[in-house]
């Protein structure tokens, strides 16, 4: 069946009645900030710190707009026999937006995480040299990329995560902790050891009862022993004669 003659321009009309009787959605920019997706090609962003100036970012972006410059230093050996080592400082890092083409190659070869994607888009200029922005603009827009989402609510935490974690909770316990006093010496009991300065005899005072001054001394001694023996017993003076009375030798 041939095509009714005008039945494509029915149809065109009929859409554009439709359209015409919705409400529109246009969105006041830049009065009101688009919500852009968290994965939004904005720029570049630097994080400096992270760049060891391997020149792989550069090597493989195929406009080749990003410029690289360093120099090499001499770092001392941390610790006294040891080697010194040379290490790459960045000097100048920079991105031509005119020639980008927003491809993300040098993001996803970037071994050491140092450029991200930011949502930002407004840097606009009036003249196509001025789209050459250096690593302090760049460093500014790293503060804009978004938290990169959870690939699995139940996926474990990256292991650089635990162990700064673990290692800020330490540090914190250790500074809320109060410095205790040192623990005085344990003095031993006195069943245990030797007896100690109170346990030791004093100066000699009266004697215990039984003691030596109680006991009996020798036999017929009534009193202290004087100079000439003990009292009561028979000196060498009185191993005299015969009893008195009794008439010795004329």
């Amino acid at each position: 069946m041939p095509p009714i003659p005008g039945s494509g321009l029915a149809k065109g009309l009929a859409v554009t009645l439709r359209t015409m009787t919705k409400r529109s959605h246009t969105a006041q920019y830049p009065d009101a900030q688009p919500e852009l997706p968290p994965r939004s090609r904005g720029v570049i962003g630097l994080f400096e710190e992270n760049c060891t100036v391997c020149m792989l970012c550069a090597r493989e972006c195929p406009d080749w707009c990003i410029y690289i410059d360093s120099h090499k230093e001499t770092v001392p050996p941390a610790a006294p026999g040891g080697r010194e080592r040379s290490r790459n400082v960045l000097d100048r890092f920079a991105i031509d937006f005119a020639l980008c083409m927003y491809c993300g190659i040098c993001i996803e070869v970037c071994p050491f995480d140092a450029l991200f994607w930011s949502p930002e888009f407004e840097y606009a200029e009036t003249d196509i040299r001025d789209l050459t922005h250096e690593r302090d603009k760049l460093r500014e827009w790293m503060w804009t990329v978004p938290a990169p989402p959870a690939l699995d609510p139940g996926a474990e935490e990256p292991k650089e995560l635990a162990a700064a974690r673990k290692a800020a909770e330490k540090l914190a316990a250790a500074q809320s902790e109060p410095a205790s006093p040192p623990a005085a010496p344990s003095t031993p009991a006195a069943s245990d050891g030797p007896a100690g300065p109170a346990d030791s005899a004093g100066p000699a005072g009266p004697a215990p009862a039984g003691g030596p001054a109680d006991q009996p001394g020798p036999a017929g001694s009534a009193a202290a022993d004087g100079p000439d023996g003990p009292a009561g017993s028979t000196g060498p003076g009185d191993a005299a004669g015969p009893p008195s009375g009794e008439g010795g030798p004329a």
